[in-house]
């Protein structure tokens, strides 16, 4: 089995053991410490460009694909502009948008939850954090799929709204972003607002949540409009924390970019619907059923499938699903106790810090690299079809998910090489393909 570095930090699951004998091993003391300073994301003015272009990148992405048109490159580059109509902000946008996150908010802090610590932090402590994300999904999904789509009195939902909003919803949540950025950098990145952890929340709830409404609300507006949904968009309504700083990038990444540029494909299929072949379908669960070996897989068939082919989708899903906490079970179980029976088996290398590196097992093996999240994420733009593929637009995130994969690659790699030094090109040796076999 070829041996593959993964995209998770480091590309590999380091367990910090007790402190090593080998001078190698000790902290560096004051004097001989070097004052360099690094950047990440290409220097210090690249992030500031950033903060303007990220929000373009959103804007330009319904300016070249909307109800009036979609962008074209052949056979004269066409771009439609935005939907008429349209407009950039509304206050009931604004209304909506801060209602959102003071609900997911309330069930962060009202619903049950696990508490678990996170890393060891450079003064010795942790954080302790509230994990209830999936229960927060469970409720806001099944709450907005009743209301929106059962229910018909006074308290029905109308999910189609954020069809017909999404610019202003946008323009509502760049704002938003940008307030918390200025919060953050005013406060000196203070996180904590008594028991919430602003950086755990923004990574797990708002945005991540709201990318599966917003493509359930893109259903909601395909069934007004059609009368029912279309099996592509049947595919699209399912559903950084320890290293990465918590600022612009990451608040204006976490509320305003997962939840509109992921829902790129579902917004197309409303305005360009479309019902696939069961040939068709049937490729789209296989792809999904490849990247899912890593990630969270295949969701949706056609309705009028066999039940034989839905129990094999489930069967799928819950294969994916353990093997992918299998994976990261695996990690966190190495992480506690590297001797424990079900991790004592796994090959490490050893390194001058006293840590170990995985060099066998799922975090070294070619079927949970990245590379198959990637082709999870051509799963997600398939359902757009071959109309889709001619303006690009529909297939934006599987193309900003392949440049986000080398980035991070070379990022971890980078952090690597200054953490481990020599064993870092020891254990590179032992694991050589940085995400495709015998590729690169």
């Amino acid at each position: 089995m070829t041996e593959t570095r993964s995209r998770a930090r480091a590309r590999v699951v380091a367990e910090e053991v007790q402190p090593s004998d080998d001078p190698a091993a000790s902290p560096p003391s004051p004097t001989e410490k070097k004052h360099e300073e690094e950047y990440e994301f290409f220097g210090p003015h690249v992030p500031g460009l950033l903060v303007f272009v990220l929000p373009a990148v959103l804007y330009g992405l319904i300016f070249s694909c909307n109800s009036s048109g979609c962008l074209q490159l052949l056979p004269t580059v066409q771009v439609p502009g935005f939907p008429t109509g349209s407009t950039f902000i509304s206050i009931k946008a604004v209304q909506v948008f801060l209602g959102w996150m003071a609900l997911v908010t309330l069930l962060h802090l009202v619903l049950p939850g696990q508490k678990a610590q996170g890393v060891v932090l450079p003064n010795g402590g942790r954080v302790t954090y509230k994990l209830n994300a999936f229960t927060s999904l469970v409720v806001t999904y099944a709450a907005s799929l009743y209301f929106g789509f059962f229910h018909s009195g006074d308290l029905a939902l109308p999910l189609s709204w954020v069809y017909h909003n999404y610019l202003s919803l946008l323009t509502a949540s760049c704002m938003f972003s940008i307030a918390l950025s200025f919060y953050l950098y005013a406060t000196s990145f203070k996180r904590n607002v008594g028991s919430l952890d602003l950086k755990e929340f923004c990574e797990l709830y708002p945005g991540l949540i709201g990318w599966v409404i917003i493509n359930l609300a893109m259903a909601h507006a395909q069934v007004a409009r059609l009368g029912y949904v279309t099996n592509s968009m049947s595919i699209l309504t399912t559903m950084d924390i320890t290293t990465d700083g918590f600022g612009y990038m990451l608040a204006f990444g976490d509320l305003a970019w997962v939840p509109f540029a992921f829902t790129t494909c579902a917004r197309y299929l409303v305005d360009y619907p479309q019902d696939l072949s069961i040939p068709a379908v049937v490729l789209i669960l296989a792809v999904k059923l490849t990247g899912y070996y890593i990630f969270r897989g295949a969701n949706g068939q056609k309705d009028d499938l066999s039940i034989p082919a839905v129990l094999l989708v489930l069967a799928v899903k819950l294969t994916g699903y353990y093997i992918f906490r299998g994976a990261n079970g695996q990690k966190d179980v190495f992480r506690r106790d590297p001797t424990d029976p079900s991790v004592s088996h796994l090959k490490t290398l050893q390194t001058k810090r006293g840590t170990k590196l995985i060099i066998s097992g799922w975090w070294a093996c070619p079927a949970t690299s990245t590379t198959l999240r990637w082709i999870m994420g051509v799963a997600w733009c398939l359902p757009a079809g071959l109309q889709g593929a001619a303006s690009v637009v529909p297939y934006f995130y599987c193309l900003y998910f392949a440049t986000l994969l080398i980035h991070r690659e070379r990022r971890d790699d980078m952090a690597c090489r200054k953490k481990y030094g020599a064993d870092w090109d020891t254990y590179c040796k032992l694991v050589p393909y940085r995400i495709i076999p015998y590729v690169y």
